[in-house]
């Protein structure tokens, strides 16, 4: 049976509404049928971000696509460490996956694209520092820019030890970052000890 032109166009806005971007089990809860939303696929009228999960083709370019499709497809992960600072402009890293922060005791999630790198955070480690930014249509929790260098440290053995101090300098210059938060997510992250001696001297 084919598509009607009225099925498609009420697909559409369906997706607009929501940014542009839906995972296939929320279009059809939002009544598109599956038939009508693989014909679209197929027909070109949506792009697959990854298996699941559809955007408008005809949306301006996506700013940060990876971003992006990682937010929509887990919602309750926070972009984290380098993908985090890379986002606020606080370092000279480019990320090669994404680091994700999960909540702790959930499975890791199941992504096929893009490459992701899950780590489990707990309490306020895990809930402090978010911030929701728009990025292509879909609201991305992103750690703020302290607690993104608290978490560097924290991770210093993962991500580096000479990534978390350019961030923390680049977090001071850039961001004017006070050194009053950043010591508050030093302490939420157990780091207090050892950021506070290269604050001490930057002062």
């Amino acid at each position: 049976m084919e598509t009607t032109g009225s099925q498609t166009e009420h697909a559409k806005n369906v997706f607009r509404r929501h940014g542009g971007i839906l995972r296939a089990a929320e279009a059809i809860r939002e009544g598109i049928q599956p038939r009508v939303l693989y014909a679209m696929r197929d027909a070109g009228d949506l792009q697959t971000l990854r298996r699941g999960c559809y955007r408008l083709a005809d949306l301006d370019r996506m700013a940060e696509p990876d971003l992006a499709v990682v937010a929509k497809s887990v919602p309750k992960g926070v972009i984290c460490l380098v993908s985090a600072l890379a986002f606020h402009g606080i370092t000279t890293q480019i990320p090669r996956v994404v680091d994700l922060a999960i909540q702790a005791h959930r499975h890791p999630p199941k992504i096929d694209y893009p490459p992701i790198q899950p780590y489990w955070f707990s309490g306020e480690a895990y809930s402090s520092g978010i911030e929701s930014h728009e990025i292509d249509g879909v609201q991305v929790r992103i750690y703020n820019p302290a607690k993104t260098v608290a978490d560097c440290f924290k991770y210093r053995n993962k991500v580096g030890q000479d990534v978390a101090l350019e961030a923390l300098r680049f977090c001071r210059q850039r961001k004017r970052t006070p050194v009053s938060e950043l010591l508050e997510y030093a302490r939420i992250c157990r780091v207090q000890n050892l950021m506070s001696p290269y604050l001490e001297a930057m002062l």
